[in-house]
């Protein structure tokens, strides 16, 4: 079975989440985006999992489907047809470790799948003793992340951990803030219970197949989303039995025709792509942040390290293209953010949720409006400058200004078209 899965978002318990983040609400923006597999998120949270049991029933796959839908009292969703069977939900939360390690504070986030209930639950009991899982959907932990590893690896073998955004600068595995140079620094002895890793936002597989020591490692891309409409904006699809099993098994095989890609951002709109300070306006490439030693020549503090930068110090070859044997992978635009970039309007004004949902309604889901449907059929669709980019997308036809310190990148997704215009107006004479 065909199917795309996001296995790592958040519940409205977790900091700076929208309050939207609700069983109901996941489920139906789930089925709008194309994502027939969806994390429950933040098992973890004492209230969280009380719901969870609440709303979720066991489908006896591993997975579970919500047993009464609620239709949402956004009115654009209640126009979106429903059913249970529609969308399914994978048991997961997100942890966060800080600890010392090796004269070093370490500060990692690691995703954790669970095939059943009773497995949280036990979970849940051993981490209790350890930190306050009520004070946040995402806990803190001081707890090292290897003897995390180990109790799972030790007690819950079923479940699956997956190293969170590998690479951003803060709270992952590789993070220049806090990271290590090797997973088997973090994990020493129970490294090899770990069989994927999260590539994040800012980074897509090229960039980490250029480290040779990640090529037995399924690469896995997932939304981290904050809010309902931020889901499938990186995710998975698969084509493999539709179970908690079947699911394992795809991810470890690394198999293309089970693992058929991933759904990646254009990395350069990542938060943390480049080097920087947001503060001073400064952008710098890896190369121009050696060149000033890290250091802002603004304020003279030392830069932010973001992920490219990271990826250059630890990779041991040459930018590497060839998918043969790999998981294929796929750089899409959200589709609101290209409608906005088409009228010129911000991505959550009326207008642009207008059109959205005018798509939602004649071509199913996002999906396969960004990759399936035929330009031609999407550019019946007014304005045709919306079917025009994403073809351009899928083109990669796309400038970006790479995201630093925090703030996402800037698309500039028409702006060759803008060019040629200017310059057959007369209006510029230099670039």
């Amino acid at each position: 079975m065909k199917f795309i899965a996001d296995l790592h978002l958040h519940s409205k318990f977790s900091r700076a989440t929208s309050r939207d983040m609700t069983f109901d609400t996941l489920a139906y923006w789930a089925k709008i985006k194309g994502v027939s597999l969806l994390a429950t998120a933040d098992f973890t949270h004492p209230e969280w999992f009380f719901l969870t049991k609440e709303k979720l029933e066991p489908t006896g796959n591993g997975f579970f489907r919500l047993k009464n839908p609620q239709k949402p009292d956004d009115e654009y969703l209640k126009t979106v047809p429903f059913s249970p069977d529609d969308v399914s939900f994978v048991l997961s939360t997100e942890t966060s470790f800080i600890y010392s390690k090796k004269g070093k504070v370490r500060k990692i986030h690691l995703l954790t799948l669970a095939p059943d209930f009773e497995t949280v639950e036990k979970i849940n009991g051993r981490l209790a003793g350890i930190g306050n899982l009520r004070s946040d959907g995402r806990p803190i932990l001081g707890m090292d992340a290897r003897n995390f590893v180990k109790m799972v690896a030790d007690l819950f073998p079923r479940c699956v951990v997956i190293p969170s955004h590998i690479w951003t600068p803060w709270f992952s595995l590789f993070g220049a803030n806090s990271g290590f140079d090797a997973i088997e620094e973090c994990f020493e002895e129970v490294t090899p219970f770990i069989f994927a890793l999260e590539t994040g936002l800012s980074s897509d597989p090229p960039m980490n197949w250029r480290l040779s020591a990640l090529d037995k490692y399924a690469l896995v891309s997932n939304s981290d989303a904050h809010s309902p409409s931020k889901i499938g904006r990186e995710a998975n699809a698969f084509d493999a039995e539709f179970s908690y099993r079947g699911l394992v098994d795809a991810i470890k095989s690394k198999d293309p025709s089970k693992f058929l890609y991933t759904i990646e951002f254009f990395p350069e709109e990542g938060k943390y792509h480049y080097d920087g300070h947001r503060k001073c306006g400064v952008l710098f490439s890896p190369k121009e942040s050696i060149a000033h030693n890290d250091l802002c020549p603004e304020c003279g503090k030392k830069l932010t390290i973001g992920v490219m930068h990271r990826v250059e110090e630890l990779a041991d070859r040459e930018e590497v293209r060839d998918s043969h044997l790999r998981v294929p992978y796929k750089n899409l635009i959200p589709l609101n953010e290209i409608i906005a970039k088409a009228c010129e309007k911000t991505p959550e004004c009326q207008g642009v949720r207008d059109l959205y949902f005018k798509f939602i309604r004649e071509f199913e889901n996002e999906q396969k409006i960004l990759t399936e449907v035929p330009i031609s059929e999407l550019t019946r669709i007014q304005p045709e400058k919306v079917g025009q980019g994403i073809d351009r997308m899928r083109k990669s036809l796309v400038k970006i200004v790479p995201g630093h310190d925090g703030e996402y990148g800037i698309i500039r997704l028409f702006e060759q078209e803008e060019e040629k215009n200017a310059l057959d107006a007369g209006q510029l004479s230099l670039f």
